[in-house]
């Protein structure tokens, strides 16, 4: 999975035409990491369809402000450089994250 931050988010994700699944997490999250492996399991599913990218938000707090991640973990999904959903928290589960991807094949 491609590791972002505050200077190649833009290009990353926001640049891309297609839809990109973002990974916001950080060091001091713990059901961050737990879910970490599920994230890796379904990049190898869908990552031909879908750009799997994960972005620390310790060493770049203002840029997920400025995205309206508001608690962690959560997964966004990007489209031609627009959020167009996400799940957050307790809702951010394997099941729910998979659900999501599947909209946007």
């Amino acid at each position: 999975m491609l590791a972002v931050d505050k200077d190649t988010f833009d290009k990353e994700v926001l640049e891309v035409d297609g839809v990109v699944l973002v990974d916001f997490w950080s060091d001091g999250c713990e059901p961050c990491k737990a879910l970490l492996p599920d994230i890796e399991a379904l990049e190898e599913v869908y990552g031909d369809k879908i750009k799997f990218v994960k972005l620390n938000t310790t060493k770049a707090r203002r840029l997920a402000i400025k995205q309206k991640v508001l608690g962690l973990p959560t997964i966004s999904i990007y489209k031609g450089g627009e959020k167009v959903e996400e799940v957050t928290k307790d809702d951010a589960t394997k099941g729910n994250i998979e659900s999501m991807i599947k909209k946007y094949l």
